[in-house]
């Protein structure tokens, strides 16, 4: 997805009452860096360990195969994320209203395909009336 729609998005998420934010595994630290970086206009929150990923039944372990993709690619999930599980958030979108109930889901098992943000703004526009 291309981080201008995510940004327009963002937006419109405001407009409507809402708070677009994005879950991570990744350490704060480079979470800031990305968003200064890429000029985000929203907020990416820290999840040591994928634990609320794994609340939510999201977190999956990479196989052995596409852990040493990853490192030919230069991308050590140990040192982003700061632990040895070589786990990941399966990529999702939910709507949570003010209780913590999710109203929305839109999840994808192929972690390369990331939900469409347009989705779920038609989903939130349905929810508000």
């Amino acid at each position: 997805m291309e981080l201008d729609a995510l940004k327009k998005a963002t937006e419109e998420f405001k407009a409507l009452g809402a708070t677009f934010i994005a879950i991570s595994p990744q350490l704060q630290s480079f979470n800031r860096e990305f968003t200064e970086e890429k000029k985000l206009t929203f907020e990416i929150l820290s999840d040591p360990g994928n634990e609320v990923a794994k609340r939510y039944g999201l977190k999956f372990k990479l196989p052995d195969d596409l852990k040493e993709v990853y490192l030919k690619f230069n991308i050590d999930l140990e040192k982003y994320n700061g632990d040895d599980s070589w786990t990941l958030p399966l990529p999702a979108r939910l709507i949570i209203d003010q209780e913590g109930i999710i109203r929305y889901a839109e999840i994808n098992a192929d972690y390369t395909v990331r939900p469409d943000p347009e989705e779920t703004i038609a989903a939130l526009k349905n929810m508000i009336g």
